[in-house]
């Protein structure tokens, strides 16, 4: 899909839902000694998430389990704890929102990078990429950020769709 494509598909994205793994951390895993579990979370994206917020577009996270790492990251992104969304079942999630909120297809953005996105992808209206995405995930994807997953992909992505939308000089003048 050409730029100018998807320039005019992201004037309409009402709610965008993120994948985590992949898009908000680099997939990478650490561990300590102990045994305990920890990833890394882009500050960067905190500013995409926020700017997406403050403009009026609904943000959400949906991943296969909800666990105390991405709630504490959503509290930090100012993400509401209902729009953590823990499913392996991502279209039934998906369908579930919609129903509930009256948002549709057209009106969302799916970030995804890897095979469990490709149906959410082909479904909604504008889907979206990083550039360390899948193979798969890029084929199908009305956009790819240059940015890879964990580095700042929502910040990228907020400022493409909030360009497009002429919301972002807005949004960037509370900082001046």
């Amino acid at each position: 899909m050409s730029t100018t494509e998807a320039i005019e598909k992201a004037k309409k994205v009402k709610y965008v839902i993120f994948d985590v793994h992949g898009i908000l951390t680099d997939n990478t895993l650490y561990y300590t000694q102990e045994g305990i579990k920890s990833e890394s979370f882009s500050l960067h994206d905190r500013l995409g998430i926020k700017a997406f917020i403050d403009s009026g577009i609904g943000v959400a996270f949906l991943t296969s389990k909800v666990q105390r790492d991405v709630e504490q990251v959503a509290k930090i992104y100012g993400v509401p704890p209902d729009m953590l969304w823990g499913s392996s079942a991502k279209m039934g999630r998906l369908t579930e929102f919609e129903n509930a909120s009256g948002y549709t297809d057209g009106d969302i953005c799916y970030v995804g990078d890897e095979m469990i996105d490709l149906g959410i992808m082909k479904r909604v209206f504008f889907s979206v990429a990083p550039s360390d995405g899948s193979s798969e995930a890029k084929a199908v994807a009305d956009h790819i950020t240059a940015a890879g997953g964990g580095r700042g992909v929502a910040r990228e992505l907020a400022e493409f769709i909030l360009k497009a939308q002429g919301k972002w000089d807005q949004f960037v003048a509370q900082f001046k």
